[in-house]
């Protein structure tokens, strides 16, 4: 059961934005606690709404992560580019995990 979203504020033509979203979509996500299911919001497109884009406008790629049950979303730190497959894998789940406060 997903517990949890991951979402991918990014933009199109962001080449790390894209960079980002294919690194993730590499990765066993139902595997971190909680398993969670990634979803890409472009921060341009016209079912956007105008406050995201203005947050957002100027550093995505942004990361955060949306709890179902608590109606509850946080941003994540920014993550290196140069982190690929396990590492990166390792980073989320400590970031989420101290996000959520059980680190």
């Amino acid at each position: 059961m997903i517990g949890a979203h991951l979402i991918l504020y990014s933009r199109n033509g962001c080449c790390l934005c894209e960079g980002l979203e294919q690194r993730l979509l590499k990765l066993p996500l139902q595997k971190l606690s909680p398993p969670v299911e990634l979803k890409v919001v472009d921060i341009d497109s016209a079912d956007t709404a105008e406050s995201v884009r203005i947050r957002y406008d100027l550093i995505v790629p942004v990361m955060a992560v949306y709890l179902n049950e608590e109606n509850k979303k946080i941003d994540l730190p920014r993550v290196s580019p140069r982190l690929k497959e396990e590492s990166l894998f390792i980073w989320l789940q400590k970031a989420i995990n101290k996000s959520l406060g059980l680190e």
